[in-house]
């Protein structure tokens, strides 16, 4: 099958197969040849990776969960995933697509209350000296000072 009807919104188009179909590794594996093209195991595992659903809950338009699976193993464990994002990357950077810069908004980053000087359970720190600290405490047991 030459070529796929993009049946669901999220599918590949067909401008977006011809861009990528390049990048794909050639290897056709000896044996029986695969009852799914690698377009629809592609989607396959876009469905799954948008979703967040199980491999076995994969649609059976885009060929059997097991094959899906199988495929993005294999190129993971062997870089391809990383190849053609790289070389992706370097055609939108090329044409002006990609904008590099980043931008922090501080009033997101939380810190955890302890971090930002919160009274820690159980421990009281006093901004005074370290002689008047035990001094005033015998004060107090003596009840000259008021707590």
């Amino acid at each position: 099958m030459d070529t796929l009807a993009v049946t669901r919104r999220h599918d590949l188009t067909d401008v977006q197969w011809a861009a990528l179909e390049p990048l794909l590794p050639p290897g056709r594996r000896p044996g029986r040849p695969s009852q799914w093209t690698k377009r629809q195991l592609i989607d396959g595992v876009r469905w799954r990776i948008r979703v967040g659903a199980p491999w076995r809950d994969i649609p059976v338009a885009y060929g059997s969960w097991s094959a899906a699976y199988a495929l993005f193993r294999r190129w993971q464990r062997d870089g391809t995933w990383t190849r053609i994002l790289t070389a992706l990357q370097a055609v939108a950077d090329a044409a002006g697509q990609i904008v590099w810069d980043v931008s922090v908004d501080s009033t997101i980053a939380r810190a955890h209350q302890h971090a930002a000087g919160a009274r820690k359970r159980g421990i009281c720190r006093r901004n005074s000296r370290a002689g008047c600290a035990s001094s005033r405490l015998i004060m107090r047991w003596a009840g000259l000072v008021a707590a």
